[in-house]
């Protein structure tokens, strides 16, 4: 009877032991593109989708020229900050110069010097640029302007299982979600790869969208493939990042409780039946 009890422990703590080895796996879809092969695999991209501008951006808009003193009766003034405070009485003489932007209201409009005002919601960068450059032509303003536009507060966020969250600057007109993934560090290996998130707000809706980086088609004909200003991507934890989310890691679906439970009833067994 004794050795039947034995054995019946020792076997309930071996199946202890893989159950809980099993439950706390990681997941096999960690890789990237699992469907490309070198040489034989090629996949079609979704149509680029230029970044529109929107109420609430902010724009840098600079007009040159060969007469420096015509061109900046349509550039804004350099805005110059006092950096530092002053210590027992003495006062910081050092500055910083930032350029002034224009923010895009709620129409959709931007109060241009000049020409006044211009609606630039629902255009690109170059669209803009052009348009500026016509008006100033057509009614003879300037001769030889050279207009460029700049995005100065457009950002995308990336949250959730990744090396480095936080807000991004949008630095060019097309974006990726790889793109943002890199400069956020990569997934960690917590990251779920085949289930990311972007949310976006389209037509005063919040949309979201899954993306599965394990798959270079689903990830390549995404309409989020390429991103948008004020995207977030979130990457959802595993299940191994979840059981870790208690306060000691050591609940009934975690490793440790399993293998703490397995060798406990090891060292009975071993001891009673000594």
């Amino acid at each position: 009877m004794k050795i039947l009890f034995r054995s019946l422990l020792l076997k309930a703590a071996c199946f202890l032991l893989v159950i809980g080895g099993i439950s706390c796996s990681t997941p096999a879809q960690i890789a990237y593109f699992q469907d490309l092969r070198p040489g034989e695999s090629e996949q079609q991209v979704v149509a680029a989708t230029e970044i529109k501008v929107r109420p609430a951006d902010k724009l840098s808009i600079i007009v040159n020229s060969r007469d420096p003193l015509l061109s900046d009766l349509f550039n804004l003034p350099i805005s110059s900050r006092q950096v530092g405070q002053a210590a027992r009485g003495t006062a910081t003489s050092s500055t910083s110069q930032g350029v002034s932007g224009y923010t895009v209201d709620e129409q959709g409009m931007i109060d241009f010097p000049v020409l006044g005002k211009i609606k630039v919601a629902g255009m690109n960068r170059e669209e803009i640029a052009a348009f500026i450059k016509g008006e100033l032509l057509a009614k003879n303003l300037i001769k030889d302007p050279v207009v460029t536009v700049e995005y100065m507060n457009l950002c995308v966020s990336v949250l959730g299982e990744v090396n480095s969250p936080g807000r991004y600057s949008i630095d060019r007109d097309k974006v990726t979600l790889l793109d943002a993934i890199s400069m956020a560090g990569d997934l960690t290996i917590y990251g779920k790869r085949e289930k990311v998130l972007v949310l976006r707000e389209e037509e005063g809706v919040q949309r979201v969208y899954g993306v599965n980086l394990c798959s270079a088609e689903h990830l390549y004909t995404s309409p989020v493939y390429y991103l948008r200003q004020n995207d977030v991507v979130y990457v959802e934890p595993n299940n191994v990042r979840a059981r870790q989310a208690t306060v000691n890691g050591n609940n009934v679906r975690s490793t440790s409780f399993w293998i703490s439970l397995a060798s406990l009833l090891t060292t009975i067994a071993v001891l009673v039946f000594k």
